[in-house]
């Protein structure tokens, strides 16, 4: 038996699209749903480090960004091209500063500049190497009550007793080379007794975001039913007109929309079959981090309601180290000067401290049978070791043996026999370690142009001459960490115009049909504008389609 209930808006998924979506379309006076399949709400958004990228807001704007709508539109068009339409380039640099704004208002979110955090391309025009992005403050979880509890958790938990933001980890990576590396340790600690003093239960990055939204809903009195899946979408005289959906008692639902669904419940990158179809081999499910609900249901059901698909070949690709507790997205580690990254010739092949998503980019290009890019190494010696924080592992102290023994990475004292040990030939890395020393101890890498970019250099060593983010690797033992084509989620979805709404093969519009987030077709294309090119446009196409809708 059915059960049948009806709304004006159906959101399908409840990350951070889809919040914000339902809770555009309830101020605008819709009584509006949101289904979840998952038995936490927040999906990958409650997982990330919660930067956003969206030019012109209030937020950074009261801090004194010079930024400007000319200079954003100059380098988002010099991003991302061709790869995705201008209307829709447009359509987010419009709309998203006024969704900063209404979040500010709506929810008890409150947000700061990431200062000094670079565009991705800084060097491009309109590019800002100080950065645009933003994250939420800390947020007491005390607001969400016994929702606090359904919060999806996050992907790396922070140290007992610290509040730590995503700016933190670049001065934390540092804490036994320079001055305001055990200045922030020790912020980090006195934010937690500060706020803990105060009866706050503080959150932070992806917690804080996806905690807010929900916040935001709670007051907006709109209901969010988790362990409810989406079947597929009803149709009613050529329209979308609500949901099927299954809850995880096994009750069937029919739910309808009087004017439309926003399907926003993220990408497919937890669907073997899917990625196999669509993506470059190797491929699987094993090196994501996106939450594990995202196995591309909504992106299906869209499809099979007439929509067209596009960038389905792509992902928001970043270069993962598999180790035995899951994959490990690799970000500051690979930037720190004294380490390199060499295929399965012993050949370096990439700047190894390039915007993630490129790396990977150029794994997958460079992949062949006579020579493996995939996967690649990246090779360090002790004075890396004895000088940088890795994942969770202090300066100095020796790696987990489970790494070891998981084959995700291996040590040697001598640079031929590391090359043994990962099938490499040992005179070939002995000769591309011999020249990378030589353009560490010159301060230029001519082969790759590591440390060129203003981005490069932000996770890098301040205190390391003559480049911050070059040095040798020359203090045995030497290390080599297993490197795979990782994703923080796929970026390829339903087509969608300026106005969030599904789109046919053909460019016309699916009436009561519309997508957001990692469930559409990303609007940076191919690319990768600054840190929270993700969640920027996720949250302001799910607000502009909740607006819409209240206008359908």
């Amino acid at each position: 038996m059915t059960t049948t209930v009806e709304y004006d808006a159906v959101v399908v998924g409840a990350g951070a699209a889809g919040m914000t979506g339902a809770l555009a379309a309830a101020k605008q006076g819709l009584r509006t749903i949101l289904i979840e399949k998952a038995g936490k709400y927040g999906g990958s958004t409650a997982r990330s480090g919660a930067g956003i990228w969206v030019p012109n807001n209030e937020v950074v704007l009261a801090a004194g960004v010079p930024d400007t709508p000319a200079k954003a539109s100059t380098y988002l068009s010099a991003v991302v091209g061709s790869g995705a339409p201008a209307a829709r380039q447009r359509a987010y640099l419009d709309n998203g500063p006024a969704t900063i704004s209404f979040l500010l208002r709506n929810t008890p979110l409150r947000f700061s500049w990431m200062e000094s955090y670079p565009d991705y391309y800084p060097e491009l025009p309109g590019g800002m190497p100080n950065g645009r992005s933003i994250e939420p403050a800390p947020l007491d979880a005390n607001i969400l009550g016994t929702e606090y509890a359904n919060l999806n958790p996050p992907y790396l938990a922070v140290p007992a007793g610290t509040v730590v933001l995503a700016v933190d980890y670049k001065w934390l990576a540092l804490i036994a080379r320079h001055p305001r590396g055990l200045a922030t340790a020790t912020e980090i600690v006195r934010r937690y007794l500060e706020l803990s003093l105060r009866g706050q239960k503080p959150i932070t990055m992806g917690q804080a975001l996806a905690g807010g939204l929900r916040a935001g809903l709670i007051a907006a009195d709109v209901p969010v039913l988790l362990n409810t899946a989406l079947t597929d979408l009803y149709t009613q005289n050529g329209r979308v007109a609500g949901v099927w959906a299954t809850t995880a008692d096994g009750e069937d639902l029919l739910i309808k929309a009087t004017r439309g669904v926003l399907v926003a419940s993220g990408g497919f990158e937890h669907n073997e079959r899917m990625r196999k179809q669509f993506q470059r081999e190797p491929i699987g499910v094993d090196w994501t981090v996106g939450a594990a609900s995202n196995t591309g249901d909504g992106i299906e059901a869209g499809a099979r309601a007439g929509a067209g698909l596009e960038l389905m070949d792509d992902a928001w690709w970043g270069p993962m180290i598999p180790l035995p507790d899951g994959p490990y997205f690799c970000l500051s580690e690979r930037t720190l000067p004294g380490n390199i990254f060499v295929n399965a010739a012993g050949n370096r092949f990439v700047n190894e401290a390039a915007p993630y998503s490129d790396v990977v980019h150029i794994m997958y290009d460079k992949h062949t049978a006579q020579v493996p890019h995939i996967p690649c190494w990246m090779v360090t010696d002790q004075k890396y070791r004895n000088r940088y924080l890795f994942k969770d592992v202090s300066p100095a102290l020796p790696y987990p043996d489970s790494w070891y023994s998981s084959g995700a990475l291996h040590r040697d004292w001598t640079i031929e026999g590391l090359a043994t040990k990962i099938g490499v030939p040992p005179a070939a890395l002995r000769a591309t370690i011999t020249r990378f020393n030589g353009a560490a101890r010159a301060g230029r890498d001519t082969d790759f142009r590591r440390g060129d970019s203003a981005y490069d250099a932000y996770f890098a060593d301040l205190t390391n001459r003559p480049s911050p983010c070059l040095a040798t690797l020359d203090l045995p033992p030497y290390y080599a960490f297993k490197i795979v084509p990782g994703d923080l989620g796929t970026k390829g979805g339903i087509r969608t115009d300026a106005r969030a709404r599904a789109l046919r093969p053909d460019g016309s519009v699916i009436p009561g049909l519309y997508a957001a987030g990692n469930a559409s077709g990303a609007v940076m294309g191919h690319s990768y504008a600054g840190a929270g090119s993700t969640l920027g446009p996720a949250m302001t196409f799910g607000y502009v389609a909740g607006r819409d809708l209240a206008q359908s």
